[in-house]
């Protein structure tokens, strides 16, 4: 495995103003003084990503998956904290990233004109953009006409032909049927073997068990472990089985631990 650091991340914080009505929020920006209740989406996040390697993010849904991708890609920034890249980054997350308006043909199009990329390029690679998404006429249709499923396509195949240093997979694979999905996890270890790195986010621990070198647990924001897909996958399914039986109190209180999940699954 390569050891050179593609991404790396250094007591990275995430908050939110958390406003319950406008009136709150109007004295938010009239108050100097006034201090609405935070939201901690991230905290004290401590990561370092090599070259080449695929890793998985997994989480309960609010683990914060999607805002330390966002940070990333740098769609957003942290509160607190530094992250550095090494290369290009590109995110594909299966409910953004296109222009609903624009015909699929069109976002082609406008995508590769937003990374600069020449007239001359973009020609070269839309016919194989359009191969690999494999929607047929629709790509003439405005995106707004689209499934979720065709979304997903159209934005993986884009993604991959822009051909980034780092691919972010937000969940965008969830969305679509066996044959794509088979197809992108294909090409997605063309791209290991091309020493790109991928971050890999989802909640198909089957896909992450045969594709990842390893992946980190999030839980409310903090990284609970970063294992091997085996030392980590099957605890984390114990403890989402637990979860969903608890009441809110009870989830409340429990400051879960890998370890113990790991004595107890493994």
């Amino acid at each position: 495995m390569n050891d050179r650091i593609a991404v790396s991340c250094k007591g990275l914080y995430k908050r939110y103003d958390l406003y319950r009505s406008n009136y709150e929020r109007f004295k938010g920006l009239i108050l100097p003084h006034y201090q609405p209740e935070m939201h901690t989406a991230l905290e004290n996040i401590n990561l370092d990503f090599n070259e080449g390697e695929i890793v998985g993010l997994i989480g309960l849904n609010g683990s914060g998956k999607s805002t330390l991708s966002s940070i990333i890609a740098g769609i957003t920034y942290p509160t607190e904290g530094e992250v550095r890249v090494q290369g290009s980054v590109d995110m594909l997350s299966a409910g953004s990233g296109m222009l609903p308006n624009l015909t699929g043909l069109e976002n082609i199009r406008y995508k590769c004109m937003l990374l600069g990329f020449s007239k001359r390029h973009t020609d070269e690679i839309q016919d194989s953009i359009i191969r690999f998404a494999d929607i047929g006429n629709y790509i003439y249709h405005p995106v707004r006409m689209y499934s979720s499923g065709m979304r997903s396509r159209l934005g993986f195949a884009i993604s991959i032909h822009i051909n980034p240093d780092i691919l972010i997979i937000d969940e965008a694979l969830a969305v679509g049927d066996g044959s794509f999905t088979d197809k992108c996890l294909e090409k997605m270890n063309e791209f290991k073997q091309q020493k790109k790195t991928i971050l890999y986010v989802s909640h198909s621990v089957m896909q992450m068990q045969g594709f990842c070198d390893k992946v980190v647990w999030l839980h409310r924001g903090r990284v609970l472990g970063i294992e091997v897909p085996e030392r980590i996958l099957m605890p984390y399914c114990g403890f989402a089985r637990e979860w969903n039986g608890m009441t809110n109190m009870e989830r409340d209180q429990l400051q879960p631990i890998l370890s113990v999940y790991q004595e107890r699954y493994l």
